[in-house]
C-alpha cells in the first residue's frame, strides 16, 4: 500500500475523482428513475449511454471534425457542444424510448414476472451493443479537442482544467434541472404518484404509461449528457465501454440509495472518488475491484444506500 502516494496526491485524486463520479451520477440518475417508478433494473440504459456517446462524436464528424481536429475560440467550442449535447440527448433519449415501447411496454400488458423484465433488459443491452460493434467494425472512434485540458488553477495543489469545471459543472446543473422538475412540476407529481402506488395514481387519473415513457425519456436525456461529457474527457469511443461504467453507474445508484436522485449524485461522486484512492492506494489495477468491494461493505450495514429514500416518499 502506497500511502506517500496517496497523500501526496490527495487532492488531485479527489479533484480526478469527482470528475470521473460526475459521469457515473448522471447515467445512474436513469437507473434510479426506472427502479423507482417500475423497480425495474434497466440493465439496457449503458447502451442508452452509448448510443449518446456516439451520437456526439457523429455529429461531430458531420462539421468535419475529428480526432485530429483541435478547435479554437469560444464561440466555435461552445456551438460544437451544444449541438452535439443536443443530438445526443436526443440519440439517448430516442434509444430509450425504443427500448421501453419494444422491450418492456409488451411486458408490461401481459403482467410477466421480474424475471422476463431482467432477461429482456440484458438481451436488449447485448443486442444494441454487438449493433454498435458491427457499424463500427469494432474500431474505436475518436472526439476531436474541444476543451483544454490546460490548468486554469490549482486547489491545494491540484491543477484544474476547463474539462473538470465543464463535467462537474454540467453533471450539477442537469441534476438540479431534474430534481426540480420530479419534485415541483405537475408531471413531477405524476411520477411521484406512480412510484409511490401506480394503481391509485391510474384511479386518479395519471396516466401510467405516458409517465413511464417520460421517465424513460429524462433517463435517456441525462445518460446523452454524461455520453457527451465521455467524450469529451476521455477522446475515445469503443462499443463496449458502456458495460463497466453502466455497471459502476447502478452501483452508484445502489450506494446513493436506489430510487433517490440526490442519492444517485451522492453516489457518483463518492464512488469516483473512491476508485481514484484506491489507484493511488494500491495501484490502478485494483481500481474496479475497490469500487464494487465498498458497495458490499456499505449494503451490509446500510442495505438501503447512504441516503436510502424512495422516489415516491421524495419531496423537495
Amino acid at each position: 500500500m502506497n500511502f506517500d502516494d496517496l497523500f501526496s496526491n490527495f487532492a488531485q485524486y479527489t479533484t480526478t475523482g469527482l470528475t470521473q463520479g460526475a459521469i457515473y451520477a448522471l447515467v445512474a440518475l436513469g437507473y434510479t428513475l426506472v427502479y423507482g417508478v417500475l423497480r425495474l433494473i434497466n440493465f439496457a440504459h449503458s447502451e442508452v449511454f452509448i448510443a449518446g456517446a456516439f451520437a456526439a462524436i457523429w455529429t461531430w464528424n458531420g462539421f468535419g471534425l475529428d480526432q485530429n481536429s483541435q478547435v479554437s475560440g469560444v464561440g466555435s467550442i461552445l456551438f460544437y457542444l451544444l449541438v452535439a449535447m443536443i443530438v445526443a440527448a436526443i440519440a439517448s433519449a430516442g434509444t430509450a424510448t425504443v427500448i421501453e415501447r419494444v422491450a418492456y411496454r409488451p411486458l408490461r400488458k401481459r403482467n410477466a414476472p421480474p424475471l422476463a423484465f431482467l432477461i429482456t433488459a440484458i438481451g436488449a443491452s447485448i443486442a444494441i451493443s454487438e449493433a454498435f460493434g458491427v457499424y463500427t467494425r469494432r474500431l474505436p472512434e475518436g472526439a476531436p479537442i474541444l476543451v483544454s485540458t490546460k490548468p486554469l488553477f490549482h486547489v491545494f495543489g491540484a491543477p484544474i482544467d476547463a474539462v473538470q469545471l465543464l463535467t462537474v459543472g454540467a453533471a450539477l446543473l442537469m441534476m438540479i434541472l431534474l430534481d426540480m422538475f420530479v419534485n415541483r412540476s405537475r408531471v413531477g407529481r405524476g411520477i411521484r404518484a406512480v412510484a409511490q402506488d401506480a394503481n391509485t395514481a391510474a384511479l386518479m387519473g395519471v396516466n401510467k404509461d405516458r409517465i413511464i415513457l417520460i421517465v424513460f425519456i429524462a433517463g435517456g436525456t441525462m445518460a446523452g449528457v454524461a455520453g457527451l461529457l465521455y467524450d469529451v474527457r476521455i477522446q475515445t469511443l469503443t462499443y463496449s465501454v458502456g458495460f463497466l461504467l453502466g455497471l459502476k453507474a447502478f452501483t452508484a445508484a445502489v450506494l446513493g440509495g436506489i430510487g433517490n436522485l440526490r442519492g444517485a449524485l451522492v453516489g457518483g461522486l463518492l464512488l469516483g472518488v473512491i476508485e481514484n484512492y484506491a489507484s493511488g492506494l494500491f495501484g490502478t489495477q485494483w481500481k474496479d475491484f475497490a469500487a464494487f468491494a465498498v458497495l458490499v461493505v456499505l449494503l451490509m450495514f446500510r442495505p438501503t444506500g447512504l441516503l436510502g429514500e424512495s422516489l415516491g416518499r421524495a419531496r423537495a
